[in-house]
């Protein structure tokens, strides 16, 4: 069932115990900032406001107890917007207490082939989002029966590491 964007938002809101997240695209600047791209790629240093918005969500609900966590299907070499991605964003959000996992397809299937990006909320409301060209973000769709996206869940995190481990090996800028 389609889900409205403001449903979608509330599930931010009012889940009570864990966020999770799967992302399996190389490329979302099509629902983002060209400017903060552009700015990544020229070498120039991060703004200070950059993403604050999530980061000041992320850091208001850890501090509530609440897990923000999220799992990236990517293969190496990683495209320009996923180096802007993990190199500001997932460090930045990481301070905040966000925690990610790299599920490096590689050298290896990608155990998810097909399965798209998906929110979680307390193991309860799932939410997989649409995406057309450069990850422009079309819509959402809310999914009743939550236990196949369990298995998805669970199946992402198994073959996961850290995000600062595969960082440390592999990351750049």
């Amino acid at each position: 069932m389609n889900i409205s964007p403001e449903e979608f938002e509330k599930l931010f809101a009012e889940f009570q115990r864990e966020a999770f997240r799967l992302e399996t695209l190389d490329d979302y600047s099509g629902s983002s900032d060209p400017d903060n791209l552009r700015a990544f790629l020229a070498g120039e240093p991060q703004p200070m406001d950059y993403n604050q918005g999530w980061v000041d969500e992320v850091r208001a609900n850890v501090e509530a107890g609440k897990r923000m966590y999220r799992v990236h299907i990517l293969a190496r070499p990683i495209t320009d917007y996923l180096r802007f991605e993990l190199g500001w964003g997932y460090r930045k959000n990481a301070a905040a207490g966000e925690e990610f996992f790299i599920l490096d397809v590689t050298d290896r299937p990608n155990p998810l082939e097909g399965v798209p990006d998906f929110w979680m909320f307390d193991e309860t409301a799932t939410v997989s989002m649409t995406y057309g060209e450069r990850g422009t973000f079309l819509g959402a769709q809310s999914h009743a029966d939550p236990s196949e996206w369990l298995e998805r869940r669970d199946v992402a995190l198994a073959h996961a590491v850290s995000f600062a481990e595969w960082w440390e090996r592999y990351g750049t800028g």
